[in-house]
């Protein structure tokens, strides 16, 4: 990073390791929310039933549009209301007008805010009257989706992910395809169907088909599954034709959040080929509410793994272009009383970086927009990473091989794929020194599908 220029030098004041609130549980080892976070997302509580946007604070939301309003803090204005009034971004029931102002934008507020939370900012600590309208409890409050998502693209960049369904269904001595090495492989997903923690997700209902069957047959899936991922948002767009280099591409992102890519496995294996998922996937995405910065995650920045062969020159990207990112998978099910973790990863294990995906995804000239969210893929990692009774692949589709081996999820209850009543929390966080940047739980239970009168039950 060059720490000559004004803007970096906001990144590193912003994110000392040194540095402390006034907010006493931003102070805690275990927070996922310090002073070196601050995260956006949307928001309402507090009494109030609008939706704006929040910064989390230990266990706290600031209110940025109360902030505003007080003049605690100031942005540029682009637009104006119907009276032609000054309209402010934080009142919004989005991300996407405020992170539109750009990244010297992004910049100056987390430097403001920085500055207000931290030990010696008194403006918000000593004014009473301004700390009970801008300060919500989280516990208080109802998140809500971070971003009007234009486009969802989900990626398939692990390596130990794409070896090991390999090896389940193709062939173990030619596991990756012969362009896996080649380029960043992604679809097109549903944007609609993206929802937030919390947000109950219902067993879809499709077509399967055995290997000895004649014919599929319709009805609840039998094989749901979790895909333990990662998601970027886009904060600045490129314009249709122009292609954003890798080089370039960390400016273009706003920030990450976890992201639970639901699959249904039968319904995946015979609706894939010849293009891919469809229904097996479009029933809903889950993300975390809180956007972690690009800028509040930069000291923990690592080089990815070697890639063999050399990426075409399009697809070489900056230095330090992982995130040293622990990663976990944990399930409920719905007569126990607590969860299980049933695996733990790390972001840093990932082939092809998100600079990478971008620069992909744009190659040809497909254009960006201002909320576009790019799912990393499955994060799995290297058996050897593991922990004694703990995997490191993030699917029960190789955590049990395909169902082949149950795995025990404690209470005397054993799984090969998700059942109803399941809850499934994604964590993960960025070990400082004394402090976490962590992104909050990613959550969702399993509801039953829907009866339909030609759908067969699950057995």
């Amino acid at each position: 990073m060059n720490a000559s220029t004004g803007e970096d030098d906001v990144v590193l004041q912003t994110t000392r390791a040194s540095l402390k609130s006034w907010v006493e549980s931003a102070n805690d080892a275990k927070t996922d929310f310090p002073i070196q976070n601050l995260p956006f997302g949307i928001f309402n509580g507090g009494g109030s039933d609008v939706r704006r946007v929040g910064v989390a604070i230990g266990d706290w939301i600031v209110d940025l549009a109360a902030l505003e309003a007080s003049r605690a803090i100031s942005v540029p204005y682009t637009a104006v209301d119907d009276d032609g009034n000054p309209k402010s971004v934080f009142r919004q029931k989005r991300l996407n007008d405020f992170v539109a102002l750009g990244r010297p934008v992004w910049r100056s507020l987390r430097s403001q805010l920085s500055a207000l939370l931290s030990t010696g900012g008194g403006t918000l600590r000593d004014n009473v009257e301004l700390r009970e309208r801008a300060m919500v409890r989280q516990s208080d409050a109802t998140m809500h989706l971070p971003f009007e998502i234009p486009g969802y693209t989900d990626f398939y960049s692990s390596r130990e992910h794409a070896t090991n369904v390999g090896c389940m269904f193709r062939d173990p001595e030619n596991a990756l395809m012969p362009n896996w090495l080649e380029i960043p492989i992604g679809y097109n997903g549903r944007a609609s169907s993206v929802v937030v923690s919390g947000t109950p997700v219902r067993r879809p209902n499709g077509q399967r088909k055995a290997p000895d069957d004649a014919r599929p047959t319709y009805g609840p899936s039998r094989k749901l599954d979790i895909e333990l991922e990662t998601g970027f948002f886009v904060g600045v767009g490129n314009a249709l034709g122009t292609p954003v280099q890798a080089k370039d591409a960390d400016g273009n992102i706003f920030g990450m959040v976890l992201l639970n890519d639901w699959s249904a496995r039968d319904i995946q294996q015979w609706e894939y080929q010849p293009l891919g998922p469809f229904n097996s996937k479009g029933f809903a995405t889950t993300i975390s509410p809180w956007v972690v910065t690009m800028d509040a995650l930069s000291p923990f920045r690592v080089e990815q793994p070697a890639q063999e062969p050399e990426p075409l020159g399009y697809l070489f990207g900056a230095s330090r272009a992982g995130v040293d990112l622990e990663l976990e998978v944990l399930l409920k099910p719905k007569s126990a009383d607590s969860a299980k973790t049933i695996a733990r990863t790390n972001f840093k294990y990932m082939y092809w970086t998100m600079a990478q995906q971008l620069a992909h995804h744009t190659s040809g000239g497909c254009n960006t927009r201002v909320g576009d969210l790019m799912g990393s893929g499955t994060v799995s990692g290297p058996e050897s990473a593991g922990q004694p009774g703990v995997g490191t692949f993030g699917s029960l589709l190789e955590l049990t091989w395909n169902g082949q081996k149950p795995l025990d999820v404690g209470n005397g209850e054993v799984r090969g794929f998700i059942e109803d009543g399941d809850e499934l929390t994604l964590r993960g966080w960025c070990q400082g020194d004394g402090y976490r940047v962590g992104f909050g739980a990613c959550v969702g239970e399993i509801l039953p599908a829907l009866e339909t009168a030609d759908a067969d039950p699950v057995v």
